[in-house]
């Protein structure tokens, strides 16, 4: 039985509107026929009006005869139509969802629910939907186009392959964070300046390194994240322009966790925003523009942490690297001993088993970065 008609009355939005037409009808013993000329209007358009074609809509015009005849406001019929007009597009939209599920098993549907980005449990229409609108993109082809041709620069793990869906997933959710940072415009000057302010911070606790990153260059327009990996991402960080091209942002992965990583890779990508700016950046082994521009990249991520200068006269003054001299060497040029540990290993001067201890070890917990004690670190190799 229906409810007692009422000014606010609320149909079924799943329902077209003709179908409340007819239970008003049938309530109020008022026939087709006189429903036409109560609206002005020939009993052929009201059986229109009242028939189960999709193309016939409620006009503004229809809308307001049905109030004067029916009682029932103008707005009323208008919003009912649109409901209905909205749950066919939804359907509609299902339907081709229903086609589109094998999209999700390129995605970290795991990581995406864990992070609340996605409800859904199981693999179906709804989780399609749901990752799009975490990807802020209405089809799958759009993601293609979108995602495909985002302008970033990666410092990937030269091991492994990146599948473009987990590596969209920690760009976006990266994206997201960076949002919630209240960044001044950018300022290339400004930015220059806080990187002189954020080197000391390699000595310093993990809070003050992740706090001491995220202040002083969001005040010079640069949003720093730490974005933990997806399981197929194999990304230490990134450096990318969103906003319109408005905001660089810096992400780090914490990829292998330790500092000297970590800071080579947070220097590596400002160097891009610095001596790359917004243009395109596509790194590829095979694309020489790529490359030379990553070794720009990793030149002043080099220079920047041990100047070029220094590190020379060390190297000469060393036929061999004790802990004591290693100390030494970082103590005078204000860095942490971890990074100039890396440097000797990556260039072949230390070899690689040796005083890994003076590096320090970080990792996540939730997104809040931790660092790992050394008894706590020995106690899980």
């Amino acid at each position: 039985m229906m409810r007692t008609i009422a000014n606010e009355y609320t149909p079924d939005t799943v329902s077209p509107p003709r179908e409340t037409i007819l239970e008003l009808l049938e309530e109020r013993n008022i026939s087709q026929v006189e429903l036409a000329k109560r609206m002005g209007k020939t009993p052929k358009a009201v059986g229109e009006i009242l028939s189960d074609t999709e193309d016939i809509s409620i006009t503004p015009a229809t809308a307001l005869q049905l109030e004067q005849a029916l009682g029932l406001s103008a707005r009323f019929w208008m919003n009912r139509e649109s409901s209905y007009r909205e749950s066919l597009a939804r359907l509609k939209e299902r339907k081709e969802h229903e086609k589109l599920i094998d999209w999700l098993d390129c995605l970290p549907m795991a990581d995406l629910r864990k992070l609340g980005y996605v409800k859904s449990r199981r693999k179906g229409p709804e989780a399609v939907r749901e990752a799009l609108s975490f990807f802020r993109v209405a089809t799958v082809d759009s993601w293609k186009l979108f995602w495909s041709k985002t302008e970033v620069s990666y410092r990937m793990s030269s091991a492994f392959d990146s599948e473009i869906g987990h590596l969209a997933a920690w760009l976006r959710h990266g994206e997201i964070l960076a949002e919630t940072i209240a960044c001044s415009e950018y300022n290339p000057k400004a930015f220059g300046s806080a990187l002189e302010k954020i080197l000391p911070l390699t000595t310093r606790p993990i809070d003050e390194i992740c706090s001491g990153l995220v202040e002083h260059c969001r005040h010079a327009g640069v949003a720093v994240v730490f974005v933990p990996e997806f399981p197929k991402t194999h990304v230490c960080g990134a450096a990318r322009w969103i906003a319109n091209g408005r905001l660089p942002v810096i992400y780090l992965s914490l990829r292998y966790k330790t500092d000297d990583h970590l800071w080579f890779t947070f220097f590596h990508e400002a160097g891009h925003i610095l001596k790359h700016g917004k243009k395109p950046i596509y790194v590829d082994d095979k694309n020489p523009h790529g490359a030379r521009i990553e070794e720009e990249a990793n030149r002043f991520a080099r220079n920047y942490l041990i100047p070029s200068r220094e590190y020379e006269e060390f190297i000469r003054a060393h036929d061999h690297f004790d802990g004591n001299t290693i100390r030494a060497f970082a103590d005078k040029i204000g860095i942490s001993p971890g990074i100039v540990v890396g440097r000797l290993q990556h260039d072949g001067l230390l070899n690689q088993k040796f005083h890994n201890g003076f590096k320090r070890r970080f990792t996540f917990d939730g997104l809040k970065v931790v660092e790992i004690e050394k008894a706590t670190l020995e106690s899980i190799m």
